[in-house]
């Protein structure tokens, strides 16, 4: 399979994403997780993920089994004791809400600042509800929220919380490998993330980049053995070995994926990439006549929210079959203001890809009896 392969699938949605061959060939090999090889992987693996940040002198970096979800989990549950901790939690779309269950759940008392899913939220409300909540301690928000796309301004936020005294932390799953975060900018006692957003992973691990001093003091917190992640850290830092059994195929997968990320240039080089993709995509709906739910301004190049087209003869669900016939994943609607569905931007995607799920929604849309689109208002 190659990058000039035209009939390859690929997976336009957040994740789990398209991979290379490379990343995929990385998981036929079996490793023992007490191999002194294994130890070196994941000592690597946690040292380039803090790297990319810029937190080795301030964070170390927790490895999580499990989903994206599970490292949130796993990060809030640990850090925020449930009688010392009150955290504002920033929400505008479906994972800042998900975010509101884990501390329901768990027991975490909590405020809410909600803006619509095309909203970000504003830094001078924010500042205000914390001037006159004394109780608030943390301030919680999602970077890119993959519900709409929207990129929400992290540098400002973490300005006003740190300014009021206040600690911050970011849900940065769907950026973090290409979007710049950090950590000599900005001042967060947590950055989550997981391997199979923009690292161009495999599902299965997550993992969190958390001050030390604060790691520090979350001793006892948890109210779960296997998402403790000062013991989870503890236990590594003093044996090289996770506590319970690793998912070894995807900690070798991600040590590959994050050689393919250096060479890429990093940061700066995948974001590059992306951005190329989203705008390519962008100016290929519009042009087909499609309307898009975020202004350009707002628009992270993760994924797109589309409109529904109100074309009587237009059915997402007839769209999605033919494109998935064509090789081509697209991904349902999360936004709750209207009927919608979304297209990646991320993971081995290329401009060529890109064009060539114009070429294939144009054709579709044809399949379907579609000349032209009409406009949704």
């Amino acid at each position: 399979m190659t990058l000039k392969d035209t009939h390859r699938q690929i997976l336009l949605t957040p994740g789990p994403l398209t991979t290379t061959a490379s990343v995929k060939e990385s998981m036929l090999r079996d490793w023992g997780s007490r191999d002194s090889a294994f130890i070196a992987i994941t000592a690597g693996i946690r040292n380039r993920l803090l790297a990319l940040a810029n937190g080795s002198d301030t964070h170390s970096c927790a490895l999580v089994q499990g989903s994206g979800t599970f490292a949130v989990e796993a990060t809030l549950t640990t850090l925020l004791h449930r009688e010392k901790h009150h955290p504002l939690l920033l929400i505008n779309g479906a994972y800042g809400r998900r975010i509101q269950k884990i501390c329901e759940i768990a027991g975490i008392k909590h405020s809410i600042y909600e803006t619509p899913e095309n909203s970000p939220p504003d830094v001078s409300i924010l500042r205000t509800q914390l001037q006159e909540n004394s109780h608030i301690t943390h301030v919680v928000i999602v970077h890119c929220e993959t519900t709409s796309g929207i990129l929400n301004p992290v540098a400002e936020i973490a300005d006003v919380t740190a300014v009021e005294n206040r600690k911050f932390i970011v849900d940065a799953m769907s950026s973090f490998g290409s979007l710049p975060i950090d950590l000599t900018e900005i001042s967060a006692e947590a950055i989550i993330a997981s391997a199979n957003k923009c690292l161009e992973g495999v599902p299965g691990m997550g993992f969190a980049l958390i001050e030390k001093s604060a790691l520090t003091k979350a001793k006892g917190n948890a109210s779960t053995l296997s998402l403790d992640l000062h013991d989870q850290v503890d236990y590594m830092d003093r044996t090289g070995q996770w506590r319970f059994t690793p998912p070894t195929h995807v900690v070798a997968a991600l040590d590959k994926a994050l050689d393919e990320h250096d060479k890429e240039g990093g940061v700066p080089g995948r974001g590059k990439r992306y951005a190329e993709n989203c705008q390519l995509l962008v100016d290929g709906l519009q042009k087909i006549g499609f309307e898009l739910f975020l202004e350009k301004s707002l628009q992270a190049a993760i994924i797109v929210t589309v409109r529904m087209p109100t074309d009587p003869a237009f059915e997402f669900d007839k769209l999605y079959s033919l494109m998935n016939d064509k090789g081509i994943v697209l991904y349902p609607g999360a936004v709750t203001q209207e009927k919608s569905f979304r297209i990646g931007c991320i993971g081995q995607i290329y401009p060529e890809d890109m064009q060539r799920t114009l070429n294939a929604i144009q054709q579709s849309l044809g399949e379907m009896g579609i000349s032209k689109l009409q406009p949704t208002s």
